[in-house]
């Protein structure tokens, strides 16, 4: 029995997938085809806390085509869902899927089996992964010189780079203000075990701002007696629980303003010419400010994480009631100045479209990547990237369109929006005259 649950999070739904995957795109076949049973709206199940902004919106095919009419033209023939072209580039590095591993910090989940496991199916897929703040500060940089054994930062690093095809995917490694002191980046630049990587333009640093589950705090986590003592002089450690086994490490947030990001992108270009260039926002109210800051700075990616996202530990009340939520997110971005990313919540095809509608260049898979992992670590990720890959494939060739980066937001559709006045009547065709009484 699993250990891992995702409270609020649709984890029935990941595992099925991870467990059968694409078969999970469609409504159960038992009794289909027999009179058994007929399939229509309502029968996928709402999200566990109802949908927000981003799942309010519709996604909404046109009738007329003309893209699909192109593409039947290049082809010469009438063009499948199987002709939707997914693969590009995000944050720098190319990939096969508009998709990438979201960033798992030092905390068990993160940085443990599942880790490495969710590293292993990442790396086969071609897709690109972040590596979490406080690695270092909490694990160390090596584990006993010599014996073999690399710390969790360098074994996630190595099994990505022993494993991902040549030429797909990247590492992009976050660093907060501990990492910084721990001075990760020198360390990892110069590391003979990145060269491959560095070299081939698939290595990437990320400013880690905030993030989705705790706007304007540092990392947190519970640590044992034991390991809050060892942390006591990097971390704040503090006895909230009344237990002694059970202590809050929190990180410190960091302080910046518009000047201070762009001094630390310039700082980050050019100390590190080889690496990739990536800034992570939490959902603040001067998310558009804040993006278009880093874009003007230089970043090959800004990622935002939505209020949704979240691996690790936060206060409730952070949870539930602090950050704009991903929708509102990249409503306030608009169209944008460079490659953006979009956390939050992203586990299924829907959700996906309609972030990279509304701007993001990729989504990445957090919670959604550690449940099917924890699920099946052989090849959990892969199923449930593979049911994603379909839906994604379905719905964009359902719009007209055949590659993600042509998707807009005239492909949405919010209830909740002012009515668009009905259009005036097509004009009859030249020369055609209409019947008495204006009726073909």
């Amino acid at each position: 029995m699993s250990s891992l649950h995702a409270d609020g999070f649709p984890e029935r739904e990941v595992r099925a997938r991870a467990r059968t995957g694409t078969g999970e795109v469609f409504p159960s076949p038992d009794g289909y085809g027999d009179g058994g049973g007929l399939y229509g709206a309502g029968g996928s199940p709402a999200p566990a806390q109802g949908p927000d902004a981003l799942d309010r919106l519709r996604i909404v095919p046109p009738v007329f085509m003309p893209r699909r009419l192109e593409k039947l033209i290049d082809l010469g023939r009438e063009p499948s869902y199987e002709d939707v072209e997914l693969g590009g580039t995000t944050g720098g590095f190319t990939t096969p899927l508009p998709l990438y591993l979201s960033a798992f910090g030092s905390t068990r989940a993160g940085s443990g089996d599942l880790a490495l496991a969710a590293t292993r199916q990442a790396a086969r897929l071609g897709l690109p992964m972040v590596i979490g703040e406080n690695m270092v500060p909490v694990h160390g940089y090596r584990r006993g010189e010599g014996d073999g054994v690399r710390s969790a930062l360098l074994e996630r690093i190595a099994v990505y780079a022993e494993t991902v095809p040549d030429g797909l995917g990247g590492v992009v490694v976050q660093q907060s203000t501990e990492d910084a002191d721990s001075e990760v980046w020198n360390l990892l630049y110069s590391d003979p075990g990145t060269r491959a990587l560095r070299d081939s333009g698939r290595l990437g640093f990320e400013l880690k701002v905030g993030q989705g589950a705790k706007p304007g705090l540092g990392g947190m986590t519970v640590v044992g007696g034991g390991e809050a003592g060892r942390l006591a002089g990097q971390f704040a450690v503090r006895d909230v629980f009344g237990d002694p086994d059970r202590w809050l490490r929190c990180a410190t947030p960091g302080t910046f303003t518009e000047e201070i990001v762009r001094q630390q992108l310039r700082f980050m270009r050019n100390n590190f010419p080889l690496a990739r260039t990536w800034v992570k926002f939490h959902p603040g109210r001067d998310i558009g400010r804040a993006a278009a800051t880093a874009w003007a700075a230089g970043a090959d990616a800004v990622t935002v994480d939505g209020a949704e996202g979240g691996t690790g530990w936060a206060p409730r009340v952070f949870l539930d009631q602090v950050g704009l939520p991903l929708g509102e997110c990249l409503r306030r971005i608009g169209t944008p100045a460079g490659d953006l990313l979009a956390t939050g919540r992203i586990w299924e095809g829907g959700r996906a479209v309609r972030a990279l509608a509304l701007g993001a260049r990729a989504v990445g898979l957090g919670r959604a990547a550690l449940v099917a992992v924890d699920e099946d670590p052989g090849h959990g990720l892969e199923r449930l990237v593979d049911a994603l890959a379909l839906e994604l494939r379905l719905l964009v060739s359902a719009l007209g369109k055949y590659r993600t980066e042509d998707l807009d937001p005239a492909d949405l559709w919010d209830p909740t929006a002012a009515p668009e006045p009905a259009p005036a009547p097509a004009p009859a065709p030249s020369g055609a005259a209409l019947p008495a009484g204006g009726r073909p």
